[in-house]
């Protein structure tokens, strides 16, 4: 079984290009039926995932590819704005 906190710790990599989005800052869960829906990391030109101006990227669960041991392989193609 996976837990949340083990989850915030792994890098989310774009399989697209490589780019690492950085570390889940948030996730969404649907109530009803207790399944994650959704993981969230820092826009880019956040600093620490507080300061800045973009808003926050969500990458839906069907977009994980791949949860290893450290990093979380994601396919984010129009999800990210530069």
């Amino acid at each position: 079984m996976l837990k949340t906190s083990d989850l915030k710790i792994k890098e989310v990599i774009n399989v697209a290009d490589g780019r690492r989005l950085g570390t889940i800052t948030d996730i969404e869960i649907d109530l009803d039926s207790g399944r994650l829906t959704a993981i969230v990391v820092p826009g880019t030109g956040k600093f620490l995932g507080l300061f800045g101006k973009n808003d926050d990227i969500v990458i839906p669960w069907e977009k994980i590819h791949k949860i290893g041991l450290d990093v979380i392989l994601v396919e984010s193609n129009g999800l990210l704005t530069d």
